[in-house]
This record gives structure tokens, sequence and C-alpha cells, in this order.
């Protein structure tokens, strides 16, 4: 939001008595930020796309997953990485990186107050889940045995920091967002971070039955031979 007129608040973020020394306000427009985010996102969606089109007998629905993964690679290592090396300077520095951050703190100001669970958060989630969901991809790719198990990790790992992200917030009282704003609450907060539940629990339930079934195959293939031993 922009700062009002009148407003004795020096930034757009809440809660509105929050004391940010040395805050610099971004010199970039909110659509180039946006639009940076999103073209580079696609831009790693297509390309995963095409690279997966190459892959024999590969389906459509995995073909998106991987997708998935190539994205969730760029947001986590690049991203979030910077913010958990940057977070201390975020405030201030004018970096184009920092102004994403800057921007997206007005769905959420932890981001711009340092929090430490958000730190200590994303710091897992980038030098963790960003590496291991390029392996990801390279493992669907190879055909390796692990793949799957690869996908488990990875989204039980989303998942769990995103549960805890927004309950952490909700137990705080949602008090660091512009309640039901439509941008920045529910798009910014809301939505955005909704994607690392709704995905990752699909795929979670898709590596279980993945395992389950060729577990199941191979204690079919163990029970004749033990008979046949005796």
């Amino acid at each position: 939001m922009a700062q009002e007129a009148g407003s004795p608040f020096s930034h757009p973020y809440w809660p509105r008595d929050l004391q940010l020394d040395g805050y610099r306000p971004n010199d970039r427009p909110m659509w180039m930020i946006l639009a940076f985010l999103f073209s580079v996102s696609g831009v790693f969606l297509a390309g995963t796309w095409l690279l997966t089109g190459r892959a024999s007998g590969m389906s459509t629905a995995r073909r998106l997953v991987l997708c998935w993964f190539a994205v969730c690679g760029f947001i986590h290592l690049v991203i979030e990485g910077w913010f958990s090396l940057y977070y201390m300077d975020i405030l201030k520095d004018q970096a184009f990186l920092s102004q994403l951050w800057k921007e997206y703190g007005k769905g959420d100001s932890r981001y711009i107050i340092s929090d430490n669970f958000t730190v200590c958060m994303e710091t897992i989630t980038a030098w963790s889940w960003g590496p291991l969901s390029i392996w990801t991809v390279i493992s669907f790719l190879q055909g390796k045995p692990y793949r799957f198990v690869l996908q488990l990790i990875v989204s039980l790992g989303q998942l769990y920091g995103d549960v805890l992200y927004f309950y952490t917030e909700y137990q705080d009282g949602f008090k660091h967002s512009e309640m039901w704003h439509p941008l920045y609450f529910w798009f910014y907060f809301v939505f955005m971070n909704a994607l690392w539940i709704v995905i990752p629990s699909t795929l979670i339930a898709d590596a279980w039955i993945q395992i389950s079934q060729a577990q199941r195959s191979l204690d079919t293939t163990r029970i004749p031979n033990k008979s046949k031993r005796k």
C-alpha cells in the first residue's frame, strides 16, 4: 500500500507502529517486480516442459510435476537464498531481489523485521529444498529408482515449513499484514503460500502410492522365492 497522506509512519508495513530505522522505499514499481518473478518462473516452467517432452513414456501429469520442481528450485535457491544471505540488509538495500522482498513484505512484514522463525525457515528451505528440487527433476529425467523418495522428502519438507509459516502468523493474530487486503493479504500472503500446501500434499500422496506399489511388488516376488527354498 502507498503511504497515506498525513500518515505519521514512513513505511507501508504492518503493524503500523513498526520502527524501521534505515528503511528505504523501493524505486522500482510493483509491476516490474511481479513481472520479473512470474516471467522467470515461466521460463523455467516452459524450459522444463520442453526438456521433459524428450523423455520417453513420461505422462503429461508427470511433466507438470517436474515443471513444479524446477520452478521451486529457482524460487528456493535464488529468491529465498537471497533472503537467507541478506535479510539483515534488505530494509535499506536497493538491489532488485531486496526490493522484491520489500514488496512481498507488505503481505508479511516478518521478512522486513528479520523475524527469527522466518529467517530459519527460509534458510532451511533455500539450501535444503532448493538443491533437492533440482535433484528431483534430474532423477526423474534419468529414471533413478529413488526419484519418488526425493519427491516425498522435498514435498514433506515444503508442506511442514508452510504449515508452520501459516500457523505461527495465526498465533500472532495476523498482525504482520493488512487483513483482507486483496493484493497483500489474499494474494501475497494466502494464495502464493497456499500453493506450497496444496501441491506438496498432492505429491506426497502420489509418492506414497508409487512407493507402496513398488514395495508390494517386491513383497510379492519374495514370497514364492521363500517357498521354493523350503
